[in-house]
């Protein structure tokens, strides 16, 4: 099959499309870069429904990049609890620090330059540059690839590299014209795989703008293109918590400040299975007395590349006021309502909420 380029009129009558389509988001059409960074940081791993609420709420407590850059850690990762992969929202600190020590609490007008931005990545600095300053920066994520491999009946791995760069090189030319508003087509791009080329089931060709060119639909390769190779399978790890009771206090732990879920706070955990007996003795290794034992739900949490397949107990013990550990500490109920919990362990975090009675 013939290759062929990606041209200024495909792009003209996509961006005509996006004027007359494009959903209303609180990020959008604002003027503010700061606005288009925050969302595109949160949208990287998050469904759009949870951002549009999320993004609100953040930005009620951290209006700006100067409130992102004195945000105490703890709060922040109140603020990001939910929304998975902390290390997003410590990137945005430490860029909103680098924005108000060398740019003064504004976003460079440079590609080269946003993209040496912690947390700042080929798409991030694509999006920022194109949307906020109209600079000629592909963008390029999983909706864009697939859009552009269904458009040209591209047949390459989505998963290599290569592929990105090689959408950037078809965008390029197109983005330089004078006539296409970069900003505009990078998300007319990213609407289209969101709403109409959807990732997940048929796509909706007769919404298409691009009906009638695109080759995918043309030789009924949607299913087909784009190609992308299977996933990695998941590590799966057995852990078992253990959720440590003074009376209404929780013994909480802090995890370290690097890998996964760093410095976050978590129940007491124990990275293999344990029965009843043996979760007393762990109890009591942490210098603690247990009085009785109690087996709550099992619960599952799946990451990117590993599942946690959990066991829990809660275990009484006698009164702990005199304990003492680096990164273990009791908390109140209240307290532990406070602190950035992940929502790996939501199943007992909520399972307490609903348990009044209990306080």
């Amino acid at each position: 099959m013939e290759k062929r380029s990606f041209t200024v009129r495909e792009a003209a009558a996509l961006c005509d499309w996006y004027e007359k389509n494009k959903r209303e988001f609180p990020w959008r059409d604002t003027g503010n870069p700061y606005d288009v960074w925050l969302s595109e940081i949160m949208l990287q791993q998050t469904r759009i429904e949870v951002v549009r609420k999320r993004f609100l709420q953040f930005k009620s407590e951290l209006p700006d990049i100067k409130a992102v850059s004195e945000c105490e850690d703890d709060r922040l990762m109140r603020l990001w609890e939910g929304m998975g992969y902390y290390s997003r929202a410590r990137n945005l600190k430490k860029c909103a620090q680098v924005l108000m020590a060398e740019y003064g609490g504004c976003f460079p007008q440079d590609e080269a330059l946003l993209k040496k931005l912690p947390g700042i990545g080929p798409y991030t600095a694509g999006a920022v540059a194109s949307i906020c300053f109209d600079l000629p920066v592909p963008a390029v994520d999983g909706n864009v690839l697939r859009v552009l491999h269904r458009l040209l009946a591209i047949r390459d791995d989505v998963r290599d590299p290569s592929s990105v760069k090689n959408a950037q090189m078809l965008l390029k030319p197109v983005l330089e014209d004078e006539s296409i508003s970069a900003g505009t087509l990078n998300q007319a791009l990213m609407e289209l795989g969101e709403v109409v080329c959807i990732p997940n089931g048929t796509p909706l060709c007769d919404e298409c703008p691009w009906k009638d060119a695109c080759r995918a639909h043309k030789d009924n390769l949607t299913s087909e293109i784009p190609f992308r190779s299977a996933n990695r399978q998941r590590t799966v790890q057995e852990r078992t918590l253990l959720v440590i009771r003074d009376g209404s206090r929780f013994l909480m732990n802090k995890r370290s400040a690097r890998g996964l879920l760093a410095g976050l706070y978590e129940f007491y955990g124990v990275e293999r299975y344990l029965d009843e007996k043996e979760a007393l003795e762990c109890v009591r290794g942490l210098g603690l007395v247990p009085l009785r034992i109690h087996r709550l739900p099992d619960s599952k949490h799946i990451f990117t590349h590993r599942e946690w397949h959990m066991k829990a107990f809660e275990i009484m013990v006698e009164d702990a006021s005199d304990f003492e550990n680096e990164s273990m500490f009791l908390v109140t109920k209240k307290e532990l309502e406070s602190l950035a919990v992940p929502s790996a362990f939501r199943v007992y975090t909520d399972w307490y909420a609903l348990r009044e009675e209990s306080f």
